[in-house]
């Protein structure tokens, strides 16, 4: 019988709303395969909201940024206060892993080893945490799923109903033009172009961030949750959320909305999202890196080394193939396979 764990530890210090959302599958297969234990997740704001009141999680704790190392206090402090029995890390940085095995408990404090380049990062999770012994197979796959509270799923209905005419000829479709990084970014014009067609087609075209000269009605800001609220109600109309490889987008899937994400400079059979279309722009580039992306020429500063004006692979991307890929999964309401 696989040994059971009472105490687990799971730090995800990475930054991004979308590292946490790939690692959710795990900490739900995790909380599954150990009835009873108590899941601490250790994690950054705002992305941490999403797991506070998750039936899976006992315990959400966060750093307390403001000063170099706070990821690291962070870390030593969760240890200090209880130690786990099972700690997983993410962070491979400042000496996590070494201050997570000094402990003696059960670690894994790597799960980036050797990935291949076809294989997507949370299913590479799920299967060295598989290989540990630590989740069962029937885990493998698993997409991310955000936990909302019944009274969140109903503000998020009432917010949608007011955005979207109820008698709309076709399913809302929900645009996040921004994708946290300078080179994820597809250009405005295809932005501006995509959100007329959709509107000349009947669709109620809705945004997380503006679409400037565009028929684009948006959405309320407000906390992660709430804006996951918003995804489940879109889901519910049969919508589409469609934006570049970023968190706001992986929420939409983790909400249980069909998704088109527009990828570049990374790789969509590697980091997609796994509910719906997963286009991608030069899928040949010579200088994009897989399983290394943050040592990209174009990574940090949006520098194309194949255009002057921005990501050559952003722009590969055509708006007519991104409408008609939405107006598809908007009119079949399945999720079929991702694609190239």
């Amino acid at each position: 019988m696989a040994e059971r764990y009472t105490d687990i530890l799971v730090v995800e210090l990475l930054g991004g709303i979308g590292d946490l959302l790939m690692v959710l599958p795990a900490v739900h297969a995790l909380a599954r395969r150990n009835p009873g234990a108590a899941l601490r997740v250790l994690t950054d704001d705002p992305g941490a909201d999403l797991v506070r009141g998750d039936p899976a999680v006992t315990e959400v704790l966060t750093p307390r940024h403001g000063c170099p190392g706070a990821e690291r206090r962070a870390v030593a402090e969760a240890i200090s206060i209880r130690r786990p029995d099972l700690a997983i890390t993410t962070a491979r940085y400042d000496g996590i892993p070494d201050l997570l095995a000094a402990t003696g408990s059960r670690c894994v404090t790597d799960l980036w080893r050797r990935p291949p380049p076809d294989e997507r990062v949370g299913d590479r999770y799920l299967r060295i945490l598989h290989a540990e012994g630590l989740v069962g197979a029937e885990y493998l796959g698993s997409a991310p799923q955000v936990w909302l509270r019944p009274a969140e799923i109903a503000d998020g209905e009432r917010t949608i109903a007011e955005l979207v005419p109820p008698a709309a000829a076709q399913p809302p479709i929900v645009l996040v033009t921004d994708s946290g990084m300078a080179v994820k970014l597809w250009p405005q014009p295809d932005w501006r172009q995509l959100a007329e067609t959709l509107s000349r087609h009947g669709h109620p075209v809705l945004g997380v961030t503006p679409v400037f000269d565009a028929p684009v009605v948006p959405l309320p800001r407000g906390t992660l949750r709430q804006l996951a609220s918003f995804f489940r109600a879109i889901a519910r109309r049969g919508g589409v959320v469609v934006g570049g490889d970023t968190g706001p987008v992986r929420l939409a899937a983790a909400a249980g909305t069909r998704t088109v994400g527009l990828f570049g400079p990374t790789l969509a059979v590697r980091y997609g999202i796994n509910a719906g279309v997963d286009l991608q722009g030069l899928p040949d580039c010579p200088h994009r890196l897989p399983t290394l992306i943050t040592e990209q020429i174009c990574w940090w500063h949006a520098e194309c080394p194949l255009s002057p004006v921005g990501p050559a692979c952003m722009a590969d991307i055509p708006a007519d193939l991104v409408a008609s890929t939405v107006t598809r999964l908007a009119a079949t309401g399945q999720r079929p396979d991702h694609q190239t």
